[in-house]
């Protein structure tokens, strides 16, 4: 289970926010509920939300500075991500800067590029993530689907600051990460955060999961949070008091082996 990144203390468990306020453009009708929806998941102990500037283009960020306002800040792990289209130096330091006007949160804990860009070279854009770094507008620099190879090339850029996280889809249906991806984090000290833990809600628990929530008197959601724990930070995303209950009640304690290597 991680509870921590580079030395700040996070829940194991965090909140996406992909859709909360549209998708490709803003949309502002479920602007309350979304943002009383963040408010009970930090209320009942999840600190780290996720988002990114093409996120309802910008709301979403809006909607996660908005929750977080009335909340002791350092307590908090606040992640944003830049689109592979602003990779370029001037145009990703405009981009973390308008992020962090609309999170209007001091500062931004992780800041990662959202989708690598085949054309704009990585060491270009490490370089001026760094800069953001000294200049205090993002705390730790990381990647978004990213491959081994590209990671590496990433690793090779910087300069005075770790990647310390490399988000990745990961889920019960998906987990070609334990294969492909965690050996080589590992050794590097990259974190993998998984995205679309539970396939954007489309996971459907099979026998062996449901078994196991029996015999552990928890839900299958539950069980699927909590197998992914045991690699990665699921962050999985839900407007509902009920759903994020679950999310709370998977991080009270760790998945036994013996039940994980049955699923």
């Amino acid at each position: 289970m991680i509870t921590e990144i580079n030395g700040k203390k996070i829940s194991p468990v965090g909140l996406g926010t992909w859709k909360m306020g549209g998708s490709g453009h803003p949309e502002t009708s479920d602007d309350r509920r979304n943002i009383a929806a963040l408010k009970y998941g930090i209320e009942n102990g999840i600190t780290l939300i996720d988002t990114a500037e093409m996120y309802g283009d910008g709301h979403s960020e809006e909607l996660v500075g908005k929750a977080i306002s009335g909340f002791p800040r350092d307590d908090l792990f606040i992640v944003t991500k830049v689109w592979n289209d602003h990779l370029r130096h001037d145009d990703l330091i405009r981009s973390a800067k308008n992020s962090l006007k609309r999170l209007d949160s001091g500062y931004i804990d992780l800041y990662l590029i959202h989708w690598p860009s085949p054309s704009i070279p990585i060491g270009e854009t490490i370089s001026a993530m760094e800069e953001l770094v000294d200049q205090g507008i993002i705390r730790n620099i990381g990647v978004s689907n990213f491959s081994n190879k590209l990671l590496q090339e990433a690793i090779d850029s910087t300069r005075k600051y770790d990647i310390v996280v490399n988000q990745l889809e990961y889920n019960m249906s998906n987990r070609s990460v334990e294969k492909d991806n965690l050996d080589f984090c590992r050794k590097n000290s990259v974190h993998i955060m998984a995205y679309s833990p539970l396939n954007q809600g489309h996971m459907k628990a099979g026998k062996n999961i449901e078994r196991t929530a029996e015999k552990l008197g928890i839900t299958p959601v539950q069980v699927m949070l909590r197998y992914l724990m045991r690699n990665s930070i699921p962050i999985p995303k839900s407007s509902s008091p009920e759903h994020i209950r679950e999310f709370v009640g998977a991080m009270k304690e760790d998945l036994p082996e013996e039940y994980a290597s049955s699923l």
